[in-house]
């Protein structure tokens, strides 16, 4: 009888458990806040391309990753709310010292609005929209490709500030650190191929859309990390190093359809049918659901490249 009672008294708490259990996730109601959100920061007359990402932790706790207008991926400890309104900081990424950037900012309207305090002591606001999800119903079917680098022009390119970049015998050449390079042509969903070359420790990237970083950097013998070569800089790592000795010729075949990324490198297909969270660090805009430029560092090093072809789309 003794045993049968203690059998009782188990099998009742452990239904009792299981219940409360139940009834927690039942009461657990997501947080408005919760989703990936496209931003866009007011500073020193600039529209600054920035993005946040927020998801729960346990029941009672948001967690989140940052975009700023430059660097990677910034992990967010703790969002706190309270009602509409929310705050968080991260530590600045690029400057020394423990000072952290304080955000603070209410969502009304399925619309972020709010305030960030820099490292000057000032404050610049932002505003969010949330981000597209880029599905597509149907595989695309791909159009004519379009060679974006010429025998001796770049035609189809305008740089961001005074222009280091020359073109001779089709190899598009920055020989020093300088402006960024910019297609006229702006693009959805494509297949990209590019041929690219660096000195030892230069580092270079193609942004596609001219919104998700595919890093390009000396990086042959390192462990494939989110920073290194053919990832998409701050998110994606490839799963392995394909990376060759510098001055060598190079290669990425690339295929982005709505955010969803394929990245060969060398021959080896080292990112798979993944999706790309959000834009990385450098971004041109934040206005993911629209068509962009590809978009050539040349601002971090000596870089070379050749036989850019991009297939659209139809």
């Amino acid at each position: 009888m003794r045993k049968n009672k203690i059998f009782q008294s188990i099998v009742f708490t452990f239904f009792a458990i299981l219940l409360c259990s139940v009834n927690v996730r039942a009461n657990f109601e997501p947080s408005p806040l919760e989703g990936r959100w496209d931003l866009v920061i007011a500073k020193d007359g600039k529209q600054l391309p920035s993005w946040l990402e927020v998801q729960h932790s346990g029941n009672h706790t948001l967690i989140g990753r940052f975009v700023y207008a430059f660097g990677s991926a910034r992990p967010v400890a703790e969002i706190k709310t309270s009602g509409s309104h929310f705050t968080f900081s991260i530590p600045v990424q690029w400057e020394p010292g423990n000072t952290n950037m304080e955000f603070e900012g209410d969502i009304a309207n399925g619309m972020l609005v709010g305030s960030m305090l820099y490292t000057d002591g000032k404050k610049y606001n932002f505003t969010g929209t949330r981000a597209p999800l880029l599905d597509r119903s149907t595989a695309p079917e791909w159009g004519t490709p379009i060679t974006l680098i010429g025998k001796s022009d770049m035609n189809e390119w305008h740089a961001e500030g005074p222009n280091q970049w020359t073109v001779k015998d089709g190899v598009l050449t920055s020989a020093k650190s300088g402006s960024n390079l910019i297609s006229n042509k702006t693009f959805n969903d494509f297949k990209l191929h590019v041929e690219f070359k660096y000195p030892k420790g230069s580092n270079s990237g193609v942004y596609l859309r001219g919104r998700y970083e595919v890093q390009i950097v000396d990086s042959k013998g390192m462990f494939p990390w989110n920073d290194q070569f053919s990832a998409i800089y701050g998110f994606l790592p490839p799963n392995e190093m394909a990376a060759k000795d510098p001055g060598e010729w190079q290669t990425y075949d690339i295929t982005l359809v709505g955010r969803t990324v394929t990245v060969v490198a060398n021959g080896k297909t080292v990112i798979c049918n993944t999706v790309i969270p959000g834009i990385t660090g450098g971004a041109l805009d934040s206005k993911e659901g629209e068509a962009g430029p590809i978009y050539i560092q040349g601002d971090h090093g000596p870089i070379e490249y050749r036989n850019i072809v991009i297939t659209p789309a139809k």
